[in-house]
């Protein structure tokens, strides 16, 4: 089925959820109640969770939740499969946020399939290619140590709030054209969004961002400048302008998108850091191997999943999944899958180079991976370099939040 970008509507498949509505064509053996994102046992240790479902689950299963019931799959193998074969697996209604039916959009680029969803990357390609992001090297590298110098010499901080969130939602921000003294509320609407699991709280808090966003976008149209929001309100896609409801679907999709992931990566990743400091010596001591050393770090804290919808019968491996059905890739786990990382759970930074997953693929692979990959290796260095030694505050007890991005509430570092 073709969708218009510019008169959205809802989907026509439904959403289904509970033991209750297993679909008939399910077997019984391959149906479990997993708790990815919010079990407690899942809470408890995320990555060693991850890493044991390809001991404790089959390749693929069909996980039943509360929320939604869907096919996971952990396979490498079989995630890269979904995510480069658009003509089986759909992106249409493939994010979980509810909407008014009655004033629909599409998040674009992510709910647009091929070939119309290459077109609204076009935009932005200037901006988040490799040539576009190392513009903004230096910048970042200020901003690092800014942030380090407000609390180096206090001996200690709460990491999320000091360090792993301003430094990427404000690089964001500026992209954006959105004010910084409003980073705050924007965090706390994400967080809303991605990690209350309540469809009233998620739709209202919808609402409360699509209604300053739709502000913004109407200033950029009256004055526009060289940012993200102005770029995508005044495209033109040759043949036509883009249309408003695309603005603004492109606009919520990645304020989104922009906030949360990147500052929990970071979070996970400096958790590693304090809790390692032997490997930590070792990044320090090897500085002309940092790609790889990011790179793996990426892999091991991938902190996002990928859903699709089953747009026409398939199977695969033997388990037949009909038109209609939710599939999800559970990215972290694929990144432990053993027949292609071998040890999957070691940090290994020299390990060969192979794909990972961290920014899933095909595609619809993140359009800020190298944004992403940029501010990770910075923050490392400057930090690493400024305070190489550092632990977690004692005593203090270090939990997960519920929610589709994956990374510790808070973080307590002392020096």
């Amino acid at each position: 089925m073709t969708i218009d970008p510019t008169h959205p509507v809802p989907p026509q498949f439904q959403r289904v959820a509970g033991i209750d509505n297993v679909p008939l064509h399910v077997p019984k053996e391959l149906v479990r109640s997993a708790g990815i994102t919010f079990a407690p046992d899942f809470l408890a240790a995320p990555y060693d969770f991850m890493a044991s479902m390809h001991d404790d689950f089959p390749p693929i299963f069909y996980d039943v939740t509360p929320f939604q019931n869907m096919w996971t799959l952990i396979r490498h193998e079989d995630v890269q499969f979904m995510l480069r074969h658009p003509e089986y697996f759909s992106n249409e209604g493939a994010t979980p946020f509810p909407r008014d039916p009655e004033d629909y959009f599409y998040f674009i680029p992510i709910e647009i399939d091929p070939p119309d969803h290459r077109k609204y990357r076009a935009i932005l390609d200037p901006v988040f290619s490799p040539q576009g992001v190392r513009q903004l090297e230096e910048k970042i590298r200020k901003l690092a140590n800014d942030l380090i110098d407000e609390c180096l010499e206090k001996g200690e901080c709460e990491f999320t709030t000091a360090y792993g969130r301003p430094l990427p939602v404000s690089v964001f921000l500026d992209l954006m054209g959105l004010p910084q003294e409003r980073r705050d509320t924007f965090v706390d609407w994400a967080c809303e969004l991605l990690h209350s699991n309540d469809p009233q709280i998620m739709a209202r808090t919808l609402e409360s961002i699509g209604s300053y966003l739709k502000e913004v976008i109407e200033e950029k149209r009256q004055n526009p400048d060289d940012r993200v929001i102005s770029r995508i309100v005044h495209a033109d896609f040759g043949d036509r302008p883009i249309h408003p409801k695309e603005v603004f679907g492109f606009v919520i999709f990645l304020f989104i998108g922009g906030l949360d992931t990147v500052f929990a990566t970071m979070n996970n990743i400096w958790l590693w850091l304090a809790n390692n400091p032997d490997r930590r010596q070792e990044i320090i001591s090897e500085p002309d191997n940092i790609a790889n050393q990011v790179e793996e770090l990426l892999r091991v804290f991938a902190v996002t999943f990928s859903g699709r919808m089953v747009r026409e019968d398939i199977e695969m491996h033997g388990v037949k999944m009909k038109r209609g059905d939710r599939i999800t890739a559970c990215l972290p786990a694929a990144n432990y899958d053993p027949t292609v990382f071998p040890n999957p759970r070691k940090v290994d930074f020299h390990r060969p180079r192979k794909p990972i997953l961290a920014f899933a693929g095909g595609v619809h692979s993140c359009m800020g991976a190298h944004l992403a990959r940029l501010e990770i290796k910075i923050a490392m260095q400057e930090w690493l370099r400024r305070i190489p030694e550092f632990s977690v505050k004692p005593d203090k007890q270090i939990s997960y939040r519920p929610g589709g991005v994956v990374g510790p509430d808070t973080l307590p570092l002392v020096w």
